[in-house]
C-alpha cells in the first residue's frame, strides 16, 4: 500500500471556467461572488445564456479539495482523493485529469449512474468568481466511498466544507474524521464557502465539534463563524475547535496559529484578475510544507506564494512547472 501526505475528500466537479461581466451575473440574477448550488435544468439555462455571449469555456477537473490535493501532488507531495463521478464524458474525463496530475484515486472502477457535477466559474473583471455549481451523483457520495486502506496511509485527513450541503456526503466526512481520529491521522478542515456557514452551520458543527488539528478558512468565514469584525477575536474562537488555524487575509498575506504563536505572513504585491482555486492551492501548499518538514512560518510563505501567483492568470491551478519553481525559490532558496 502507497504511502500518501494527505488523503482528501470532496465533491468531483468538472470546472467550466469562463470571464463574463458584473451586468452578465445582474442580469442571470446571481450574487457576485458566492457559490450557489443550482439543479441542472437551472446550470442548463445559464450554459445557454453564456454560449449565446460567445465565452469561451475552459474545462478542468475541480471542486475544493481536489484542486488541493493536485497542489500537493504537484509540488512532490502524494495524494489520494476520494469522491464520486459518473459513467459519462465529463466522469471519464475528470478520472483521466486526476491522474494526469499525480492524484491517486479509484474513480475508474466506481463510475456511477447519472450525471457528473459539473461547477460553472464565472470571473468578472476585478477578479471575482461567482460559481453555480451542479453537484450530479456528487451529491450522493457516501461512507461507502471512503477508502479505508488508503485512508489508513495518510498522514492527513483533509476534508472540504462543501461536503456538509447534503446528509449522504455529510455522513461520508463524518466516517472518515472519526476512522482517521481512531487511527491517529491528523484531520484538517477547510470551510471552503462562507454559505457553507451561513446555511450549514450545525452540520460543519458535527464535523469539527471534535475537534480538528488544523483549520483553513479566510477572512470573512473565519469572521462569520466567530461573531466578530475583529480577524484577532475570530482567531481566538478558531483555535476553541482546532489545534491550529489558518486564515487567508486575501492580497495581505495570511494569519496563522501553529498552536503556540500567531505567525503573520506577507504575500507579494500583484495585480490580481481571477481568485478562482486560490484558497484551494493555499491549503494543498501549506499541507504540503507541514508534511516535508517545514515549519508554520516556510509552508505559509509556499502558500502565499504559490496563491499569489495563481490569482495573476486564468484557471484553479498551476502548471507542474509553475509550483515546482515557487518550491524552489521559498524554500530552497533558488
Amino acid at each position: 500500500m502507497s504511502h500518501y501526505d494527505v488523503y482528501s475528500i470532496g465533491h468531483a466537479l468538472v470546472d467550466l471556467e469562463c470571464e463574463v461581466s458584473d451586468s452578465f451575473l445582474q442580469q442571470a440574477g446571481l450574487q457576485k461572488g458566492s457559490m450557489q448550488l443550482v439543479d441542472q435544468t437551472r446550470q442548463i439555462e445559464l450554459l445557454h445564456q453564456l454560449q449565446q455571449h460567445h465565452h469561451v469555456m475552459k474545462r478542468s477537473c475541480g471542486g475544493s479539495a481536489a484542486n488541493s490535493a493536485i497542489a500537493v501532488a504537484q509540488l512532490g507531495g502524494t495524494a489520494f482523493h476520494a469522491c464520486k463521478v459518473a459513467d459519462d464524458d465529463n466522469g471519464r474525463f475528470y478520472a483521466a485529469d486526476m491522474e494526469a496530475n499525480g492524484v491517486a484515486n479509484d474513480l475508474l472502477t466506481t463510475l456511477a449512474d447519472g450525471l457528473t457535477g459539473c461547477c460553472l466559474v464565472l470571473i468578472t473583471p476585478d477578479a471575482e468568481r461567482t460559481m453555480c455549481t451542479f453537484l450530479g451523483v456528487s451529491e450522493t457520495l457516501s461512507p461507502d466511498h471512503i477508502a479505508v486502506e488508503r485512508l489508513s496511509a495518510a498522514r492527513y485527513l483533509y476534508v472540504e466544507g462543501y461536503l456538509v450541503s447534503s446528509q449522504s456526503a455529510l455522513d461520508a466526512a463524518l466516517k472518515a474524521v472519526a476512522l482517521a481520529r481512531q487511527q491517529g491521522i491528523k484531520v484538517a478542515f477547510t470551510f471552503s464557502d462562507v454559505n457553507m456557514l451561513r446555511y450549514c452551520r450545525n452540520q460543519i458543527d458535527a464535523v469539527i465539534g471534535g475537534g480538528v488539528d488544523l483549520l483553513f478558512c479566510n477572512q470573512a468565514e473565519a469572521c462569520h463563524y466567530a461573531a466578530t469584525d475583529h480577524i484577532a477575536d475570530a482567531s481566538l474562537r478558531l483555535r476553541e475547535v482546532s489545534a491550529a488555524v489558518c486564515i487567508t487575509l486575501g492580497g495581505r498575506g495570511a494569519t496563522l496559529y501553529d498552536g503556540t504563536r500567531q505567525i503573520e505572513v506577507v504575500s507579494p504585491m500583484v495585480q490580481a484578475i481571477n481568485t478562482n482555486g486560490a484558497g484551494d492551492l493555499f491549503a494543498g501548499a501549506f499541507l504540503y510544507g507541514v508534511n516535508h518538514g517545514h515549519d508554520f512560518a516556510g509552508s505559509g510563505r509556499l502558500a502565499c506564494q504559490a496563491a499569489s501567483r495563481l490569482v495573476t492568470q486564468f484557471g484553479a491551478r498551476l502548471t507542474i512547472e509553475q509550483t515546482r519553481q515557487i518550491k524552489r525559490h521559498v524554500l530552497e532558496g533558488y
